[in-house]
């Protein structure tokens, strides 16, 4: 039998899956992100890259690039905003490298991890938000 597959996922798609992963964080999380912008790219850039340290661009699937809330003070104010940034190829790449799970869970997974850097979360805080919003 042979399947049929469409096209690539764009970047407003894999946005889609993210604002609607965004949606179903629990109201404690989401009430404080209404500054933080959501960038969907190809993939990071080199500057980017080479300030992480990383020569491989499918190593890095998203980044949270801001001050952690506990962090912020007045003296920040002015400042550029807070974005998180997800990398649509790696995120693909690594969706079809693993094959056990949705792009809907794995975006989600991504995001969520970059959320948790907006609050200055451990890995294990990360992991209950991520099961909290799904």
């Amino acid at each position: 039998m042979t399947r049929t597959f469409g096209k690539a996922p764009t970047a407003q798609e894999i946005e889609d899956l993210a604002r609607a992963a965004l949606a179903q964080l629990p109201a404690q999380f989401a009430d404080h992100l209404g500054d933080v912008l959501l960038q969907v790219e190809d993939f990071a850039d080199e500057d980017l890259l080479a300030d992480l340290g990383l020569d491989d661009p499918f190593e890095l699937t998203g980044v949270y690039e801001g001050l952690p809330l506990g962090a912020k003070s007045i003296d920040h104010s002015g400042t550029m905003p807070d974005r998180i940034r997800l990398f649509r190829i790696p995120i693909l790449d690594e969706w079809a490298m693993r094959g056990d799970e949705t792009l809907e869970h794995l975006v989600a997974h991504v995001l969520i991890h970059e959320v948790g850097h907006h609050f200055g979360l451990s890995d294990e805080a990360m992991h209950a938000l991520e099961e909290a919003a799904g």
